[in-house]
């Protein structure tokens, strides 16, 4: 009669892998710690930084690509050039232009009060503002109100967002010193992440720095908000439109590129975290291997039982091979779902989107299982090599 080859069917191979990993619990926690730490670091990193990358993806999409600004660059004499005081209006007759709002420094500083030295600036400085300022940035006045018509030329002043938390200035109304005269207070902006300028400025009307901060009149800073389809276009047109006799003195720049290099550096970011859970994993790839080869050394009487009782060397490498597995899974679901609740935390602390994509979790699990196969394969092949009857004889 023909024999036939025992079989060790994918259930069976599990629960004699299963029964194998319950008899060292203490043992297999520690393994599978290393295994788990691996891959926590690695779903937390991309999950944190998939967060942080919708966060700046909301920021562009709220507040548009479609923003230029033109500043003075530099004169051929290496001064510092000077915009045209009509730069503003020039700009508005540029075709597929939608606002336009501009800027103009002073010599002036703001303080809290009167009693302060003038040598404590707190590193803001007093702006002159064109009306269209929070709607061609898309900034939102979170107390009080914007300069209008009327109080664009008297001593009102409104503050940008990093501005009042410096001065201690929560709601409208409150004096501030400028210029050896007193300022009201009469809004508060909210953030502005593409001006990051104005949210350290006190702003005040055009024509209030002209009479109180003796203001020339040119602008620093022109926003331009331009139609999403032509700000190529207008970006091309802007610095000859503003100042035809000396384009090359003005500097146009897209400040939503600004949260790109942030996304690109953030990223780059990413890759070295994502490095370090590398290396956390591959150190419980080893913690792995040496817990499997300890654990033939030590069974090596039940290796040469199983062997004598008819087990092939196929059998005995499918056990210690799935129980290097089932040792990796363990770790790897555990540390994908650590991860998965160190984002979330992070997330809703910073309130940030959660961001947590299948793939990631799908590539810690094919990870975890890479490493326990690889760092079984040497223990499982060592077991099957284990002779029955040297076994049998090991006390």
């Amino acid at each position: 009669m023909r024999l036939i080859p025992a079989r060790l069917r994918p259930r069976d191979a599990l629960r004699v892998g299963a029964t194998g990993l319950r008899t060292r619990p203490t043992r297999v926690l520690l393994s599978a710690l290393g295994i788990a730490i691996g891959i926590a670091t690695m779903v937390a990193v991309l999950g944190i930084s998939e967060s942080g990358r919708a966060d700046l993806l909301e920021q562009l999409d709220r507040l548009g690509t479609n923003l230029l600004t033109a500043s003075p660059g530099d004169a051929l004499t290496g001064e510092k050039a000077t915009l045209p005081d009509t730069a503003t209006d020039m700009t508005g007759r540029i075709p597929g232009v939608r606002a336009v709002a501009a800027t103009g420094d002073t010599d002036a500083a703001i303080r809290r009060t009167d009693k302060i030295p003038k040598e404590e600036t707190g590193g803001l400085v007093v702006t002159a503002a064109t009306p269209d300022l929070p709607r061609t940035l898309r900034v939102t006045v979170a107390r009080g109100t914007w300069l209008n018509g009327a109080t664009s030329r008297y001593p009102a002043i409104v503050l940008g967002s990093v501005a009042a938390r410096r001065l201690g200035v929560d709601e409208p109304g409150a004096p501030v010193w400028v210029a050896n005269r007193w300022f009201t207070v009469i809004g508060v902006l909210g953030p502005a992440p593409l001006a990051p300028d104005v949210e350290r400025s006190a702003l005040v009307g055009w024509d209030t720095a002209r009479e109180y901060l003796d203001f020339d009149g040119h602008p620093t800073t022109i926003y331009e908000r331009s139609d999403p389809g032509q700000v190529t276009t207008v970006q091309s047109l802007l610095a000859r439109t503003i100042d035809p006799e000396n384009p090359e003195e003005v500097d146009v720049s897209r400040p939503s590129d600004a949260l790109d290099a942030r996304a690109a550096a953030n990223a780059a970011f990413t890759d070295t975290l994502l490095g370090l859970g590398a290396v956390a994993l591959l150190v419980g790839g080893v913690g792995v291997a040496n817990t499997m080869v300890i654990s033939v050394l030590e069974r090596r009487h039940e290796i040469g039982l199983r062997r004598s009782l008819g087990a092939t060397r196929g059998h005995v490498r499918t056990q210690f091979l799935t129980e290097s597995l089932l040792l990796s899974a363990l770790g790897g679901v555990a540390g994908g779902l650590l991860g998965a609740i160190v984002t979330i935390a992070y997330a809703l602390t910073r309130g940030l989107p959660v961001a947590l994509q299948w793939q990631v979790f799908a590539g810690a699990f094919a990870a975890t299982l890479l490493v326990g196969t690889v760092a079984g394969l040497y223990p499982a092949v060592r077991a099957a090599r284990v002779s029955p009857t040297v076994a049998l004889s090991t006390t």
